[in-house]
């Protein structure tokens, strides 16, 4: 159209609306480029901090077994409870990434302490990035999927590419109802400050409850046990199900990703490894869907919700006969 015939307020408004228009969209387009996540963005680069971090970790887990005793498994297996169970899988999964239930904010400050303390970063980059795992599942953009190596659903994936632990206005986009809260903003900031206590506190009991003369050993097994050996084994377990799971077991529903349901990596996880019923219906709190799905980080949650510290839990309904992804 001849421009001539616009007439001048029709263009001044024309420009004016269309330049807001192209920032918001560059805008956007950037935020889409710097969250991409995948092998194939990532460029073979090694983030070596967390590489550095993840072998001392394996090396105290190996240390470990050089100082065995009750006293020290003991801790070990209270700690990972509290961190994996509680921490990962009723908190960090359930309740902060798919909103499954809903609890007290004090008590959902305490339950994600807890996961801060299973060195797999804070809250906003645990919820964001499994909140693009279930987006792009399997297919481009997915952050761990086996398409790019078993090996980098593993692992790979924790240890080469940009760290995102400390984006939070970047990783808000994925998890804005978290970034509003200023608790979990601070605890996504600090998540190494919770770890950190417990282990100093470990090497007090340690100590404590060590004979005299064997302080130094009771403090230094203590520590390995209930932070070195425990966390790596968790990692490991929680790595599990991004890698094992999408490779090996059952399929009870037809998703549109891989996912499988594992018994040994339930067993590992706590119920975490009902995968392929946790893709199918994602905000259900309950995983093991039948009676002999061992799930006992659903069975912590229904205990809450017993004496009043969960509320509107969601569990999936489907019919066994024809079962179907769809349908709370």
């Amino acid at each position: 159209m001849n421009q001539s015939l616009i007439p001048t307020e029709d263009i001044s408004q024309t420009s004016s609306s269309a330049q807001p228009i192209s920032v918001a969209a560059k805008t956007a387009k950037k935020v889409r480029e710097d969250l991409r996540m995948g092998r194939q963005y990532q460029q073979g680069r090694i983030n070596w901090i967390t590489a550095i971090a993840m072998g001392l970790f394996h090396v105290g887990a190996i240390a470990a077994l050089f100082f065995f005793s009750w006293t020290n498994l003991a801790v070990a297996m209270v700690m990972y409870f509290f961190a994996i169970n509680v921490g990962i899988g009723m908190c960090y999964h359930r309740l902060l990434t798919h909103r499954g239930y809903k609890t007290p904010k004090w008590m959902e400050y305490f339950l994600t302490i807890c996961g801060t303390m299973a060195l797999e970063g804070g809250p906003i980059f645990w919820v964001a990035t499994h909140r693009v795992h279930h987006q792009f599942s399997d297919q481009e953009g997915d952050p761990h999927t086996p398409h790019d190596g078993t090996w980098w659903a593993h692992a790979g994936w924790i240890l080469s590419g940009r760290a995102l632990h400390s984006e939070t206005a970047l990783l808000g986009r994925y998890a804005p109802d978290l970034t509003r809260d200023p608790v979990h903003v601070w605890l996504s900031k600090y998540h190494w400050l919770p770890l950190t206590v417990a282990g100093f506190l470990q090497i007090a009991l340690g100590a404590a409850l060590a004979a005299p003369g064997h302080r130094i050993v009771g403090a230094v097994g203590m520590v390995l046990w209930g932070t070195f050996l425990r966390t790596s084994l968790g990692l490991h377990a929680t790595w599990l199900v991004n890698s094992a799971t999408h490779l090996w077991g059952s399929r009870r529903f037809e998703t549109r990703d891989d996912s499988r349901n594992s018994l040994w990596v339930a067993l590992l996880t706590g119920g975490e490894g009902w995968h392929n019923n946790h893709h199918a219906h994602p905000v259900s709190a309950r995983h093991g869907l039948a009676w002999y799905e061992f799930d006992v980080n659903y069975y912590g949650i229904w205990f809450l919700s017993k004496i009043g510290l969960a509320q509107k839990v969601q569990v999936a309904q489907f019919d066994p006969a024809n079962p179907k992804p769809a349908g709370m």
